[in-house]
């Protein structure tokens, strides 16, 4: 298990990570989500003893790993550009890793094999790598990451260089293969719905501190704070006027704002009408439709059916799906 306690790293004045506390439990995958320059590539540095944190610790099944290099950790590093090798073949590129941990001979050739036929690679292994598209050198490059077994796998956006069909089969991909080997992983990552596919826990990490932790399921339905449904795409943002005019009263203790999912609102062409629709778009399998109110506030919703730009409906929250705050 990793365990991160209370690390910083300063760049001069600038705290690239502030107090930072974290754990990874064995045979769980935790995805990092957070946007360019938040310290994400940062913390993952630290964590592979690439960078040396002026405070707190760093520590493996409850052993400080501050002072242990990086070869010694035990840890494989994936990164977005794969660092393959362009004059090996696909099995000598997967061998790599081995050879670096002294394995040769039949157990050399028989964990290369195993792990090409892991990522969906049997029958590559003779293969140039410059042959490969970019999602066939993702998987030789994630072979090459599993191969030596470590204790804990670190990804630094190892999916950002690929369009969005295939990111989304890979990720799936990427799952199903550390649920198989029993897999300890951090994902870093900017994009939520990679965070959310691949992940048993999601930490949203801002400005060098993490602002929200928890289950995909619990980020989204209940984000600890505006920033982190900011950050995770909850555009959907109410004051309290808005949470008025949509016949929502909070507790005697109102809070001045609130935010919720676009599933969270149902627009109904019944009743009396309290927005207009004014924009539509598809998004296969259903529509994202901005409707503004009549009180001038404008919602994103999510609907299964198309409605007309110009239709005037009647919008309408569930209260469940609320999340107040009182920023």
């Amino acid at each position: 298990m990793l365990e991160l306690h209370s690390i910083t790293v300063r760049f001069g004045p600038v705290a690239a990570l502030d107090d930072v506390n974290l754990t990874v439990p064995d045979r769980s995958t935790l995805a990092l989500i957070g946007p360019s320059g938040s310290g994400k590539s940062t913390l993952l540095r630290v964590i592979a003893g690439l960078e040396h944190p002026q405070a707190g610790d760093t520590r493996w099944d409850g052993e400080s790993i501050l002072k242990v290099p990086p070869h010694r950790r035990g840890f494989g590093m994936m990164f977005q550009d794969y660092a393959l090798f362009p004059h090996r073949t696909v099995s000598q590129n997967v061998a790599f890793g081995l050879r670096m941990k002294r394995f040769d001979g039949d157990e050399l050739a028989a964990r290369t094999k195993a792990s090409l036929d892991l990522v969906g690679l049997a029958g590559y292994a003779t293969r140039s790598v410059g042959t490969l598209s970019g999602g066939e050198q993702q998987r030789v490059a994630l072979a090459r990451t599993l191969a030596p077994e470590p204790r804990l796998v670190l990804l630094d956006e190892p999916l950002g260089a690929l369009d969005r069909s295939l990111r989304e089969r890979l990720i799936e991909d990427m799952r199903d293969i550390f649920e198989a080997v029993s897999a300890t992983a951090l994902y870093v990552t900017h994009d939520r719905e990679e965070a959310f596919t691949i992940a048993d826990r999601v930490a949203v990490i801002d400005r060098g501190r993490i602002i929200a932790e928890g289950t995909p399921e619990e980020i989204w339905y209940r984000p600890t704070t505006a920033r982190a449904a900011e950050l995770i795409g909850l555009e959907n943002r109410l004051s309290a006027k808005d949470l008025a005019s949509l016949g929502l009263r909070g507790p005697a203790s109102a809070l001045d704002s609130a935010v919720l999912p676009p599933g969270a609102i149902n627009l109904s062409t019944d009743g009396t009408p309290n927005s207009t629709v004014v924009r539509v778009r598809f998004r296969g399998g259903g529509y994202r439709v901005a409707v503004k109110m009549d009180g001038g506030s404008l919602l994103i919703a999510s609907t299964d059916g198309r409605l007309a730009e110009g239709t005037r409906v009647r919008a309408s929250v569930d209260p469940s799906r609320l999340s107040r705050f009182g920023e």
